[in-house]
């Protein structure tokens, strides 16, 4: 079997493959993977089935560092070539209902209650060493904006916030204050954007809770943005304020939550600037 490069057409092909896959295995559908590559080889005659198998694995390293969802089964395999990114790219240029879709956990129309995310530490305070392609993975997420994208899915960003509204009225209802449950607010929804936070809530001792949710359908990783005034309203009020990051969530949402001063545990970068004329 060949060992020359993947070219663009071979590259496309086996991600939209890929893709047909993992929609499947997003909606619980059954598909066999044996059976994808099958189906693939004679399409691909210069490459093996396992070679075959070992590039799906490669677009799952590819999907993560897009901060986007992948196929459990097909652990990532680092070090992939930037055709594959590009091919990947292409495919959901062509196909950009699949960045807007709505997670399989949206809450039917009236629903109230929901069950407590699970929270864990941030990865800077998880007692584990980055990972080694971390840096590959932050490249491809700088290159193609995957901050910016994640910011503009305006779907996203309101499941996300109604998933923690939900969260926090269930976590002070089984902390026994429902008081405290029926006053929790949705500010971005009620008041709108500029109040530097999402949701107005408590602790359960009746202290001032105000979070601001950063969304997305990566891992724990995957960067985020993060306005001026957000970062001005975590300063002046440090002791309230927290960002609630939630990861993972079109499949099983998970969170961790950062609290001022946020450059403990992230690396801040300017994204642009304010041009005023002299």
């Amino acid at each position: 079997m060949s060992s020359t490069p993947w070219t663009d057409e071979e590259n496309d092909m086996i991600v939209a493959d890929y893709f047909a896959m993992l929609s499947k295995d997003i909606s619980g559908r059954a598909y066999n993977k044996a059976g994808h590559r099958r189906r693939l080889l004679p399409l691909l005659p210069a490459r093996s089935e396992g070679s075959i198998e070992f590039k799906h694995q490669n677009i799952s390293a590819v999907l993560k560092g897009l901060g986007e969802d992948f196929i459990p089964g097909y652990k990532p395999a680092f070090n992939f070539q930037a055709a594959l990114v590009n091919a990947v790219v292409r495919w959901l240029a062509r196909n950009p209902s699949w960045l807007s879709r709505l997670p399989n956990h949206e809450f039917p129309p009236g629903v109230q209650e929901a069950s407590s995310i699970w929270v864990g530490p941030p990865p800077t305070l998880s007692n584990r060493e980055p990972p080694q392609e971390l840096e590959q993975m932050l490249h491809v997420a700088r290159k193609f904006d995957v901050a910016g994208r994640d910011e503009r899915n305006r779907a996203l960003g309101y499941a996300g916030e109604e998933c923690v509204l939900m969260h926090e009225r269930t976590s002070l209802k089984d902390a026994g204050r429902d008081d405290l449950a029926s006053k929790v607010r949705w500010i971005s929804q009620e008041d709108g954007d500029g109040a530097g936070y999402d949701i107005a809530s408590f602790e359960p001792d009746g202290r001032n809770r105000l979070i601001e949710v950063k969304t997305t359908n990566g891992w724990e990783r995957t960067p985020f943005h993060i306005t001026r005034n957000e970062l001005a309203v975590a300063d002046e009020k440090r002791e309230e304020w927290c960002l609630f990051r939630l990861w993972n969530f079109s499949r099983e949402p998970k969170a961790f939550e950062l609290y001022p001063p946020l450059d403990a545990h992230v690396s801040l970068t300017a994204t642009s600037f304010q041009a005023s004329f002299q």
